[in-house]
């Protein structure tokens, strides 16, 4: 293990134990400051036993080493020493791997529930109608995982595609899941309205925004201009004769969010800030990620929205994604919400390029 890796082994055991001695004041006892105390301790703790495991195996190891070359002991107990030496050293890899992966930076938004937004990008109607394709994958996928999806916002063409589709995903971990699925997704397909067979390429943009909570983005009154109008459905249909809609302006960011799905102007309003909170929280995480990361080549992780990350193949029934060359050809599947494989794939690679930095 690399001297840098050591050191901050031992770095992390220290400030365990100073946190336990802290914690023991009686002066701190009840404070906010042995909240935040207890909460750096108790997400140590689970690092601190893997790193005490890993370095007991060390010593264990260089004891079975000791007897191995020891001349005095008998042939018998060395050749034990030898036995349990080499398998030990078969399992402290991946100790240390365990270990490494322990000490990567928690994103603090990965437990979170999420807002997914889509939009029809290039290419028309064909565009509105893979948005859809998109929004029922992700559907299905959030589903089969136990989460809730509360559609916000649904803007059709009327004839089964979406200009743009909004919806508040509920569960453990979603952010954790999603959060790589952001970015500037392809589709090659023949139209169904194509009498000549030829393929087109369209695109939708995905973004996965964190929730943020209202403690966090604190959004002042004076910073927004609220509009208020009649909603309309596709076509201009009037939906209600109320101005019931709702399109809300921060002033400092020019960040503008509509709704009109509700008949209350008050829940539109609501389901507009809750948009607009989302969005703010994503932009500071984004302004500070491309703060620690600019070196960073991998732009995994980045929410870079005008990259193309991912090709939907119809003709060849394959999805690929740009970011790690990674092709499965089980495009169906995929569209159904079958997507573990592509973002576990995608946790793995973005795992491995923190490490690598760690090290």
């Amino acid at each position: 293990m690399a001297i840098a890796l050591q050191d901050k082994l031992e770095r992390v055991v220290t400030r365990h134990g100073e946190l336990a001695t802290a914690m023991s004041d009686p002066a701190v006892a009840g404070t906010q400051g042995f909240v935040k105390l207890s909460k750096e301790y108790a997400e140590l703790t689970p690092v601190v036993e893997r790193i005490k495991a890993l370095q007991k195996a060390e010593r264990d190891l260089a004891d079975l080493d000791a007897m191995m070359n020891d001349a005095a002991a008998d042939a018998e107990m060395r050749a034990m020493a030898s036995e349990e030496y080499y398998v030990l050293k078969g399992t402290l890899p991946a100790l240390e791997r365990e270990v490494t992966r322990l000490l990567l930076p928690k994103d603090a938004a990965d437990e979170r529930s999420a807002i997914l937004e889509i939009r029809a990008g290039t290419g028309g109607e064909e565009a509105a109608l893979f948005a859809a394709d998109l929004f029922r994958m992700y559907q299905r996928y959030a589903e089969a995982r136990g989460w809730r999806v509360e559609m916000m916002s649904w803007n059709d063409t009327g004839i089964g595609g979406v200009k743009e589709a909004i919806a508040e995903i509920t569960g453990r971990g979603v952010f954790a899941r999603l959060k790589f699925e952001s970015g500037v997704h392809r589709v090659q397909r023949v139209p169904a309205t194509e009498a000549s067979g030829r393929i087109h390429t369209s695109a939708a943009t995905v973004a996965v925004l964190p929730e943020a909570e209202d403690v966090e983005v604190k959004i002042e009154e004076k910073d927004l201009r609220i509009d208020v109008f009649r909603s309309s459905g596709p076509g201009g249909q009037s939906v209600n004769t109320t101005d019931s809609a709702v399109r809300v302006t921060h002033i400092p960011t020019g960040i503008v969010v509509s709704q009109q799905d509700e008949k209350s102007q008050h829940k539109n309003k609501a389901k507009a800030l809750k948009i607009l909170r989302a969005r703010l929280y994503e932009r500071e995480r984004a302004e500070a990620a491309s703060r620690r990361a600019a070196t960073r080549k991998s732009q995994i992780g980045s929410g870079d929205r005008s990259e193309r990350i991912r090709t939907y193949n119809f003709p060849q029934g394959r999805v690929s994604d740009h970011r790690i060359n990674l092709t499965l050809h089980k495009i169906d599947r995929i569209l159904e919400g079958e997507l573990d494989e592509l973002i576990d794939a995608l946790v793995a690679h973005d795992e491995a390029e923190r490490l690598a930095e760690l090290q």
